[in-house]
């Protein structure tokens, strides 16, 4: 039995035109990078194979073009997920894929841009799932805040200042926010980060308390994103520090993840 029909739940989520789905690729010198990537769609009738359109992922494709392997965080309205990790495997201007692409509900009337064309990744592994409750969620968040209100923070690493409109986005707690880094298999790695906030204008904390869920170690380069029910979307770079379930990001880069300038370096 292959990796998706081992989890019908995850097939089922993938087949939903709506739900939050992230890709996280890597540069070639092992930058990762995580964007929302809610075109992704299973093909029922080739084993463990996705497709997704190529709409608003300059960076993504860039790396996928140096570097095939990806991760995939899946997470439904009600807070079931998991993360795949797999390999890209082609672009294909015309054909089914491109079609389908083209005809589902979120592209069919973008007023910016169509499909360029549709990438084919295969699925490789599961390498976890999780279910976060809205308690949790709610205690997170409340503990991460708690946090933030500790004066303490490091100087040694170099930060950029957040803008005021990304932190307004950001200290949400009704949004969906991923965290991504490269793992020791040198894949992609995401996981949810829901609880993530600003603890200043330079730093974002979050507390994670799911322990069944790997973090990245401490000084790996990360990369975070967050999109809002008004589809709203940013990524930030920067440097990681844990403490416990605890963790900090040292703001580095920080990027658009829309019109009108999807991938564009916002500070």
């Amino acid at each position: 039995m292959t990796v998706l029909e081992s989890t019908p739940r995850l097939l089922e989520a993938l087949q939903g035109e709506m739900t939050p789905k992230f890709l996280a690729t890597r540069s070639a010198d092992g930058v990762p990078n995580i964007v929302p990537c809610v075109s992704l769609l299973p093909d029922l009738e080739k084993s463990d194979l996705v497709f997704f359109g190529n709409f608003l992922l300059r960076k993504s494709i860039k790396n996928l073009e140096g570097d095939p392997r990806v991760a995939i965080l899946v997470i439904t309205e009600q807070l079931n997920g998991w993360i795949l990790k797999g390999k890209f495997l082609e672009f294909q201007s015309s054909g089914a894929y491109v079609d389908r692409q083209k005809s589902g509900t979120l592209l069919r009337y973008n007023a910016y841009t169509g499909v360029r064309n549709a990438g084919l990744i295969r699925v490789e592994s599961l390498v976890g799932s999780f279910q976060i409750s809205k308690l949790q969620v709610a205690l997170a968040y409340f503990k991460a805040w708690l946090t933030s209100l500790s004066n303490d923070r490091s100087h040694a690493i170099e930060t950029t200042r957040i803008p005021q409109p990304v932190q307004k986005e950001f200290a949400r707690m009704i949004a969906v926010k991923v965290l991504a880094w490269i793992d020791q298999d040198e894949y992609p790695m995401a996981v949810p980060a829901l609880s993530l906030q600003p603890k200043d204008n330079q730093h974002m904390l979050g507390y994670f308390n799911l322990p069944n869920l790997p973090l990245p170690p401490t000084n790996a380069t990360v990369a975070t994103n967050i999109l809002t029910f008004e589809a709203i979307s940013y990524q930030m770079k920067g440097i990681w520090q844990k403490f416990g379930r605890t963790g900090v990001v040292h703001i580095q880069e920080i990027y658009a993840g829309g019109p009108p300038y999807p991938g564009g370096r916002v500070a």
